[in-house]
């Protein structure tokens, strides 16, 4: 059997040196070609966006049919937080919001112990993003969106389960 050898390296030894902050990191042209690219992916956004919800709906229909085991809530968890992070890059802040809230509710035990006590709470939250995938409700700048983002951040602010 052949021996292994490591070679640790140290990057302050080996490193390329400080960043030179006072230029640019991309030039122009790179940004611009970021941006086209972003463009032609753009009609993709919204089909990506109707799967992601679409695994955070089954995430709760699991939680659901376990009688939301600290599993499964954890599950709904990581596709909430995901489509946390997508929202805003699908051009849909409010579903970033939405998604937020959800989070909010579930992260941690308290919360999944008030999403046990009231499901229904859990349900509107996917709804909610559901209907803004569905109706293509953007921003809360659309009264409907506006409405229901406040009454389930109301919600969840009053069950006091979570860090702000």
């Amino acid at each position: 059997m052949a021996k292994t050898v490591v070679e640790m390296i140290d990057p302050r030894d080996q490193g390329a040196g400080p960043l030179d902050l006072k230029k640019p990191v991309f030039d122009p042209n790179a940004v611009a070609r970021a941006n086209e690219a972003i463009k032609a992916m753009a009609g993709e956004f919204q089909a990506w966006l109707e799967r992601d919800v679409t695994r955070v709906q089954d995430a709760r229909l699991a939680a659901e049919a376990s009688a939301w085991s600290n599993a499964t809530l954890e599950t709904l968890l990581i596709a909430a937080h995901d489509l946390k992070g997508l929202g805003g890059s699908y051009d849909y802040p409010i579903v970033t919001q939405i998604a937020a809230s959800l989070c909010r509710l579930i992260e941690t035990d308290p919360g999944k112990t008030a999403a046990r006590a009231e499901p229904s709470l859990v349900a509107a939250h996917v709804d909610a993003l559901r209907a803004a995938a569905r109706g293509q409700i953007r921003t809360d700048a659309h009264p409907i969106g506006r409405a229901l983002l406040q009454a389930l951040e109301a919600r969840v602010a009053a069950l006091g389960v979570a860090p702000r």
